[in-house]
């Protein structure tokens, strides 16, 4: 974005402030869940939340793809570089997130395996013709906005016909989560506090539109508003839900508009179309076994398809019992809340995926917002 300042102006989000002050209704609670992580670090950074109204809560959601990534899958990829012919291409967040057992990505490197880390799929295709005797994987992992590089990467794969390289793919989508959270009253009550709306993802959106969740609104009588990561945006967005819930409307809004629209980026979506498929259904941590939320190679690509090139089988796995990622990624529960966060657990030494990754709840909360929010808990 060229232009920062102006959606960073205290006048004015002051004024949007009012405008929320004045329009809510003293006789009801709006509780509105921010589904990325971008928007829960844009609401702990520029203290969002002493602007609103007592009774407007923000309930944090599943945040980001390393926060979800449930245990199991950590294990699979640590099992497939237990194989000496391996090299793992991984992105920098993932190397700390936690498997079972205090696994982890970054562990298996120091203890030998073969681990790299890369910015981009481009740097997987450069090493796997640099080291053709190998079996580079690429750990394919992100909502809707990273799945298109990956299709673009089997795309040059198959030209240059780099037949060492493959893909563990986790790749998700966010309205198969949203409708689970909906759907699934022992994670829509998220600990008996009902969900009013949401504050819809905004890259993700640039890639798949506003349409995909026009269903979940109808069906579940929820506005959602897609909003950019400003501050300016969330407080808009939440102004534009305020409006829709006095109004008994439950609609999709765009306040992204400089960058989403209805259709999203139709180049993206046919090339993922092409490569991609739907699994049946795929493991979230917080939020269990989703239908239709994971991505899986189509047939005609099995050859770059890791977990049928390595026969990867399903794992289940269960959390650290100590740790309350899973709760905070539904909402049920503010990292505070957890009696490992601050202690041991800080971003020097993660022991949840809500803390490794940049864009976690308990990173944002650490980062902006504990001594805020230790000082309401003392008060309250």
């Amino acid at each position: 974005m060229k232009y920062a300042d102006e959606f960073r102006d205290k006048a004015i989000a002051q004024g949007i402030a009012r405008a929320i002050g004045a329009e809510v209704s003293s006789q009801r609670a709006y509780r509105f869940m921010e589904f990325c992580g971008g928007h829960t670090h844009a609401i702990s950074r520029y203290g969002l939340e002493d602007l609103l109204p007592a009774n407007v809560r923000m309930i944090h959601g599943p945040g980001c793809p390393v926060c979800v990534l449930p245990a199991s899958r950590i294990d699979m990829a640590i099992r497939l570089v237990d194989r000496p012919e391996v090299t793992l291409c991984v992105y920098g967040d993932l190397m700390r997130a936690p498997g079972s057992q205090g696994q982890s990505l970054l562990r298996a490197k120091a203890l030998g395996a073969d681990i790299r880390m890369v910015y981009s799929t481009l740097d997987a295709i450069r090493l796997a013709e640099q080291a053709p005797s190998r079996e580079v994987v690429f750990f394919a992992i992100g909502f809707e906005t990273t799945t298109p590089p990956t299709a673009v990467m089997i795309r040059i794969a198959e030209k240059k016909r780099l037949k060492g390289l493959s893909v563990f793919c986790n790749h998700v989508l966010t309205p198969s989560a949203m409708h689970s959270i909906l759907e699934n009253p022992k994670i829509r009550d998220t600990g008996g506090v009902p969900i009013d709306g949401f504050i819809g993802p905004a890259h993700v959106s640039t890639i798949i539109g506003t349409q995909p969740y026009e269903p979940l609104a109808e069906q579940f009588g929820k506005p959602i508003v897609i909003a950019g990561f400003e501050p300016l945006d969330v407080m808009q967005a939440i102004l534009m839900l305020v409006r829709q819930v006095n109004e008994d409307r439950y609609q999709v809004e765009n306040q992204y508009s400089r960058a989403v629209t209805r259709e999203g980026n139709r180049r993206a979506k046919d090339e993922v179309s092409q490569i991609f498929e739907l699994r049946e259904q795929f493991e979230w941590r917080g939020l269990g076994l989703v239908p239709n939320s994971g991505m899986k190679l189509k047939p005609a690509y099995a050859q770059f398809d890791a977990e049928a090139r390595f026969a990867i089988h399903d794992l289940r796995v269960a959390d650290n019992p100590a740790c309350e990622c899973c709760a905070i990624l539904r909402g049920a529960k503010r990292p505070v809340e957890c009696k490992l966060f601050g202690t041991v657990c800080t971003p020097e030494t993660p022991i949840g995926s809500c803390m490794v990754s940049s864009e976690g709840a308990c990173a944002a909360y650490w980062t902006y917002g504990r001594v805020r929010d230790e000082q309401l808990r003392r008060t309250s």
